[in-house]
């Protein structure tokens, strides 16, 4: 079980403040989703709490272990991490690839153990690409090759796991797929944070969601409590329709705001 906590979290990105003070308790056992329009400093905030862009100010615990103090195999250990839009630049088998996962539980010039071996299986058949095995990456489509990254993630075998913008390029069986694999994840207890864009699988996935604007959290609850017609309305500059009767929570957004 891995708990994160942001005080006062703050970077800039040259002279831009790209996060602003944030205060945020990420706890396991939850399917966090944060959301925001393009800009609102999503993806920075969560390399911030990774450590692996520079803080300007605040401070970032794991496990109540101030991040600064713990090496990147530590952290790697303990968070999982799949980045957006990442290009393969190596021609790598497709279980090559998945067994980078498996790198913070390896010493130098260690061998992959079976155990390894089944794990990264595991994660290639979670992630819908086991078939894929023997294929070479660089050669995938855009969708095979996002479940093949994920695959990645998975292998590391962390507590937790972040992922941003884990539905790009999937169709939408295979998006359905991921949000369920990441819903099973914080069900067993583990810690999943997901960067999203799609509300509609926002609302009705995530167990908590963070709005970002701006640099800084402007709702943060339970999806329909963040999800108002209002907020879409000032943050997003949509006007959107939004259906909680059904099965599941329903976004439509449907026009533009005009000023």
């Amino acid at each position: 079980m891995v708990t994160i906590r942001a005080q006062g979290l703050s970077v800039r990105l040259g002279r831009h403040p790209a996060v602003n003070g944030v205060d945020l308790l990420l706890e396991p056992g939850c399917l966090l989703g944060i959301i925001g329009p393009n800009g609102a400093g999503k993806s920075t905030l969560i390399r911030a709490l990774l450590g692996l862009v520079r803080r300007a100010g605040g401070t970032v615990l794991i496990d109540g272990v101030d991040s600064g103090r713990l090496s990147r195999q530590q952290i790697a250990r303990r968070i999982a991490y799949l980045p957006q839009g990442q290009t393969l630049h190596w021609p790598l088998a497709v279980e090559r690839l998945v067994a980078l996962g498996r790198l913070p539980h390896l010493g130098p010039l260690s061998r992959l153990s079976a155990e390894d071996e089944a794990l990264i299986d595991a994660a290639l058949m979670r992630a819908d690409a086991l078939h894929l095995k023997g294929r070479v990456a660089t050669e995938l489509s855009g969708g095979e090759r996002a479940r093949v990254l994920l695959a990645r993630a998975l292998a590391v075998g962390a507590p937790a796991l972040i992922v941003d913008e884990p539905l790009a390029a999937l169709d939408p069986g295979h998006q359905i797929d991921v949000m369920d694999l990441l819903k099973a994840e914080a069900r067993a207890g583990s810690l999943v944070v997901a960067v999203l864009h799609d509300l509609g699988m926002a609302a009705r996935y995530c167990d908590r969601l963070v709005l970002m604007d701006h640099g800084s959290p402007v709702a943060d609850g339970a999806p329909l409590d963040v999800l108002t017609e209002a907020r879409l309305a000032s943050v997003y500059g949509i006007s959107a329709r939004i259906d909680a009767g059904g099965k599941w929570p329903l976004i439509l957004p449907v026009g533009r705001v005009k000023s």
